[in-house]
């Protein structure tokens, strides 16, 4: 049975906002107690006060501490949450309202009273006005520190409707009217801050019950938790991540990446809709029961994808839209996957090669097949997304699927090669992100030994089953699938050098060319291995929040204890990195393939002895058995010719007779 565990990355809101003992209790003293469990409830917001009445402060103080008692037990959605925080935000601006308004008696006395004395004023009003004078007399305008990115649109249509009724109305018998000319009924400055800052605070309320696994959100198992705390690393264990989550990593790793970078909030995805989705997906990659293209290894390349989003920098080079196209597109690559090539669809004269006229036939069927899942009801995720948005998603999630196939590989290689070798001026995106899930789908000889060589046994398992395939129906084995003929070790040593050397490197730079922009303006340090720092490109605090949100939303401390890269990653590139003298990407993937490779030569050495001995012992075998062949042929032919001397014996017998 599973608990509720908020999933890694989610701030604890106990620890960001603790009650001590004695508010509580004075929460309780508010709420309505039922009878039963003595346990305190929060009032609806018809029960509740009007805003501009006496008791509203104290009832709104009160609802908010019950408010948080519950938060901190994880018992109240995030709709209450966002009623009850809007409600005490009406109670601000109108109690701010009230404090702002100098009654007509007040302004006749001040002005008497001050006439041939300005210093007379301040004795004449009471101590909280001398404060209100001072307030109002600070002539900055706050708006200024609150950029309009800031504000969420949701937020803004509420400020809409807020400000289209009079500070201070809403009680009942009070009459509504929109703003006119009158100057007194205006919204002044600081209270239109003041109401931005009260709606950017809901908004990130409401993002943080969902962040944290409230009643709306999916639940995650205690030993998933512990694997996600992990997951910024390069060589992740995704398959710790499988047996923690009982073989469904692809629906904890899928929810938790789309919570990570917000999009769960900015699309308004439901987050039950996402986990159908989600199921789904994970359903199709079990289908055919493939060793390899399964749906361990869609965990394994959406992480990928997530370490080279988050890790380089280059999600602040993109929209969210562009974020949210480019996670679905890497869950989604090998969807259905049938555990067999192209060549064999169409050597084979599959229903799906017929369907697909022999063109990137499992890519375009991965597409097909996730587009027909999204249309349903239960599986749309992209349900609140526009026309023009969705247009968008599914143009780049296309793109990013078919370049998959291996077919493109070399002309994409060098296309994106020749593009950095012109030095033109900007890099398509929809490109750009294809070559990024193009590697995290072959990067797993990029990875730490143990994963490299456990992916390399399950692939060419898959190879090898392919191949018993081919020879029941006459075919001719594809490469690397004849289970009797294949050498493993050479086989990687070529698949690294020509494939996967040559294509992170152009990735690489690729990165670095559309980066080192954004570096230019502001960059941390690039930290040391093993760090909990991360490096993030972040603009200007005061004018990105947006791009500082999507840093924090991935800023989660890595726990590197379980996970040893190797170190023998390219120390030119440290020393110009923290020189600051040209932008360099810290490439952890070096290394790893560095060492992978080595390893791949020296069993490939092995492997050789092996055979020699093999082949030695045969051709001694051979030899046995062609000397044995020999002398039973021998054998026989004295046989033969004792036979034949003793037949003419007995005929010279019977002659002489």
């Amino acid at each position: 049975m599973m608990s509720r565990v908020p999933p890694p990355h989610a701030p604890p809101l106990a620890r960001a906002g603790a009650v001590p003992e004695e508010e509580e209790a004075a929460a309780d003293g508010g709420g309505r107690e039922t009878a039963s469990s003595g346990a305190v409830e929060l009032l609806r917001p018809e029960e509740l006060p009007s805003v501009d009445s006496p008791e509203a402060c104290d009832k709104a103080a009160i609802q908010l501490r019950c408010l948080l008692r519950q938060v901190r037990r994880g018992q109240v959605s995030a709709d209450v949450l966002q009623e009850n925080l809007q409600y005490a935000a009406r109670v601000l601006e109108a109690v701010f309202a009230d404090e702002a308004k100098v009654s007509p008696q007040a302004t006749h006395r001040l002005s008497a009273d001050t006439e041939g004395s300005p210093d007379k004023a301040t004795d004449t009003f009471p101590p909280i006005s001398k404060a209100l004078l001072k307030r109002l007399a600070d002539e900055e305008d706050e708006l200024s520190e609150v950029q309009p990115d800031a504000v969420p649109p949701e937020v803004r249509a509420w400020l809409a409707t807020t400000f289209t009724r009079q500070l201070g109305g809403g009680g009942a018998g009070r009459g509504r009217r929109r703003w006119g000319s009158d100057e007194d009924s205006k919204p002044r400055f600081r209270s239109v801050a003041h109401a931005i800052r009260a709606g950017i605070f809901v908004d990130r309320m409401y993002r943080r019950v969902l962040a944290a696994g409230g009643p709306l959100s999916m639940q995650f198992p205690p030993g998933v938790v512990r694997v996600l705390k992990t997951l910024d690393d390069w060589s992740f264990d995704v398959f710790a991540l499988g047996e923690s989550a009982n073989n469904t990593p692809v629906k904890f790793l899928g929810y938790d990446l789309l919570n990570r970078y917000g999009m769960i909030h900015k699309f308004k995805v439901p987050p039950s809709t996402l986990e159908a989705f989600l199921t789904r997906i994970e359903e199709g990659y079990c289908r055919y029961g493939n060793p390899y293209h399964n749906n361990i290894h869609a965990a394994d390349v959406a992480q990928t994808v997530h370490h080279m989003l988050s890790q380089t920098g280059l999600m602040n080079w993109l929209t969210d839209l562009e974020i949210f196209a480019t996670l679905v597109a890497a869950i989604v690559h090998d969807f259905e996957h049938t555990g067999t090539t192209n060549n064999f669809h169409v050597m084979s004269g599959s229903d799906t090669a017929l369907l697909y006229n022999d063109r990137a036939v499992l890519e375009n069927h991965h597409i097909s097949a996730a587009f027909r899942t999204l249309r349903e009801e239960e599986c749309n995720i992209l349900q609140n997304l526009t026309r023009e948005d969705f247009r968008e998603f599914r143009g780049l999630v296309i793109d990013m699927v078919l370049a998959t196939d291996m077919s493109f590989h070399f002309q994409q290689i060098k296309n994106m090669r020749n593009c950095l070798t012109l030095g033109e001026s900007s890099v398509d995106k929809s490109k750009a992100l294809s070559l990024v899930l193009h590697c995290c789908d072959i990067s797993h000889p990029a990875k730490r030994w143990d994963l490299h060589h456990r992916w390399t046994a399950l692939l060419l398992e898959e190879f090898f089953l392919q191949g018993d395939k081919e020879r029941e129906l006459g075919l001719p084995f594809s490469p690397l699938c004849d289970r009797n003929n294949t050498l493993v070790a050479e086989s990687q040593i070529g698949f690294i050098e020509f494939i996967v050397e040559p294509s992170m490197a152009v990735c690489s730079d690729m990165l670095e060319s559309i980066l080192a922009p954004l570096n230019s303006e502001s960059t941390k340090e690039v930290p040391e291995e093993g760090s909990e720092e991360k490096m993030e490109i972040v603009k200007n605090d005061e004018k990105g929040e947006k791009t500082s949100e999507k840093a924090e939303a991935t800023s989660e401390p890595t726990n590197n204890s379980s996970s040893k890269e190797p170190a023998s990653v390219d120390a030119s590139e440290s020393s110009r990195a923290s020189s600051g003298s040209k932008f360099v990407l810290k490439k952890p993937w070096i290394g790893c393939l560095a060492e992978n490779k080595k390893s791949w030569k020296e069993q490939a050495v092995k492997d050789a002895e092996i055979r020699q001995k093999q082949q030695e012992e045969a051709a001694a075998r051979e030899l046995l058995e062609n000397a044995e062949s020999q002398n039973e042929a021998n054998q026989s032919s004295m046989d033969d010719a004792g036979g034949e001397s003793t037949k003419n014996g007995a005929s010279s017998r019977n002659m002489e007779e």
